[in-house]
């Protein structure tokens, strides 16, 4: 398993000890991206006074985002291309400074490839309450400190309205197609629902109509997991020295979430009853190796995330529900006019596919009618970063209608 490579876009694979030695030191109290810290490939756009959904507000704000591409002369060859609960803008591109992992889409956004970006301007922003660039948890406040605890709740629609100035900032009128996989496809769809004159097309892969008690109930787990931790401190825990974070409770945050990320099939194919060493787990003190697999990336990710972000952006996901105060999810559907791809993995056990179905069934414009186009793939809900032939020629499709 490459180092530089993100656990959501390759199939698994077992722990060697070269990767168990990548770990070896002790992770930083947030893995957040801080000022100061090398920018990569980022721009940013501030803006002002912010206020959310329940009626907080951030004084100010900022968002970071990648380019590629160039915007044509009438502003009309402009795709949003929006990222799950733990990526970020960079989209496609080499791992660096400033950036731990390789671009999560790189067969799908470049030259020549299914986003053509010697024809598409493609703008990726890391959402708002993110932790790679965009004001978050980890963002310094008004006062000089941290926002940690006292960062406001935010819904998949504040993080819309976040995007929305950004539109407005880089003079794009309208998306010739706005896309996005989990989280993302909530923000794309929530874009088709509420801004239907400013979106041409939309990509809505592996997300729900809104979140169910099923995918609540999967994430407050998650999230316990964190708060249980000694070392969150209450989300105060910004000034602790390496490895006195609250780096367990978020590894194992990620750990549970990976489990849903991945199918049965592929996890009993990968590693079936195998050992991650010579040493017995059967009362001898040794490890399965599907263990070692989810404890080295839980570990791992607590070096390029935060604890209060992740908390931050899960909560968002459970406020995602297009049908709340618009007469039900039906009804917001009916108002999509962009040409429509939705697509789903039948692997899927976070998002399963009826869920996909019932997006295709509400809007009049999709692509395939009221069923949503199907992938076969042992790879779970990471289907969708992972099947990059099969998903790009769609979205090839999609561009192209």
């Amino acid at each position: 398993m490459d180092w530089q490579t993100s656990e959501d876009t390759v199939p698994s694979a077992p722990v060697t000890e070269a990767d168990a030695r990548q770990l070896l030191g002790r992770p930083p109290a947030t893995g957040a991206w801080r000022d100061g810290d090398p920018v990569g490939d980022r721009q940013f756009a501030a803006f002002g006074a912010f206020r959310t959904e329940g009626g907080r507000e951030l004084p100010a704000y900022r968002l970071a985002y990648e380019t590629w591409g160039e915007l044509n002369a009438t502003r009309s060859n402009a795709v949003l291309v929006l990222h799950a609960l733990t990526g970020d803008s960079h989209v496609c591109g080499s791992a660096g400074p400033g950036h731990p992992t390789e671009g999560w889409w790189g067969d799908v956004v470049g030259q020549g490839a299914p986003i053509d970006t010697d024809r598409w301007f493609v703008v990726a922003p890391n959402m708002l309450g993110g932790c790679q660039g965009s004001t978050g948890p980890a963002s310094i406040g008004p006062d000089g400190y941290e926002w940690a605890s006292r960062f406001p709740y935010l819904t998949i629609r504040d993080q819309v309205a976040a995007q929305v100035r950004l539109a407005d900032a880089l003079g794009i009128d309208v998306w010739a197609a706005v896309l996005g996989g989990s989280m993302g496809g909530m923000h794309a769809l929530e874009w088709a629902i509420a801004l239907p004159d400013r979106v041409e097309r939309v990509g809505v892969l592996s997300a729900p109509p809104s979140n169910t008690a099923d995918q609540i109930a999967l994430n407050s787990v998650q999230l316990e997991a964190i708060r249980i931790d000694p070392r969150f401190q209450a989300g105060e825990y910004y000034d602790a020295a390496d490895g006195d974070g609250p780096n367990r409770g978020l590894a194992l945050a990620r750990r549970m979430a990976l489990l849903n990320y991945r199918s049965p099939t592929e996890l009993n194919q990968r590693f079936q009853r195998s050992w991650q060493s010579g040493v017995s787990p059967l009362g001898h003190g040794g490890r399965f190796a599907v263990e070692s697999y989810l404890d080295f990336h839980g570990n791992r990710f607590t070096r390029r995330f935060d604890a209060n972000s992740y908390m931050t952006l899960v909560e968002a996901m459970n406020s995602h529900d297009v049908g709340r105060d618009r007469g039900g999810v039906e009804d917001a559907l009916a108002r999509v006019t962009a040409t429509a791809l939705v697509l789903g993995i039948d692997s899927d056990r976070l998002f399963p596919i009826e869920g996909q179905h019932r997006i295709a069934r509400g809007i009049r414009t999709a692509l395939d009618g009221d069923r949503a186009v199907v992938l076969s793939s042992d790879f779970g809900h990471d289907g969708f970063l992972i099947e990059t032939n099969a998903v790009g020629a769609h979205l090839r499709r999609l561009l192209e209608s």
